[in-house]
């Protein structure tokens, strides 16, 4: 197996594209295995990595289908879902707290007021 063939930063010949730049216009890899490489060099730290595919060889983006966009929206929804007080938050609850925001900071109910700005 050989090497992938690497190109300096912005200096890829045409024919080939990120995932990024492949979605924008409507395509995707389609299974194809990365073709080439960009590098990008940093001071003090490894190159910065990107890597490309053959526009070639691409195939279109599949269209989502109902079905799809139902099991999307159940697992955003699912996101939403707070498993502590079973409400729905209205934002997706940050997975370094797993709770809506006010299960994870409670408001303190039995310290007086004055206790906590004296």
């Amino acid at each position: 197996m050989g090497a992938l063939p690497v190109f300096r930063w912005r200096l890829a010949p045409d024919g080939y594209a990120t995932r990024r730049q492949l979605r924008a216009r409507g395509l995707r890899p389609g299974g194809q295995c990365v073709a080439a490489q960009l590098e990008r060099p940093r001071r003090r730290r490894g190159p910065l990595v990107a890597y490309l595919y053959r526009v070639d060889l691409a195939q279109p983006v599949r269209p989502m289908t109902e079905a799809r966009w139902a099991a999307l929206a159940k697992a955003n929804a699912a996101r939403r879902h707070c498993p502590q007080c079973g409400r729905d938050a209205g934002y997706v609850i940050p997975a370094s707290l797993g709770t809506c925001v006010p299960c994870a900071y409670p408001e303190p109910s039995d310290v007086p007021r004055s206790a906590c700005h004296g």
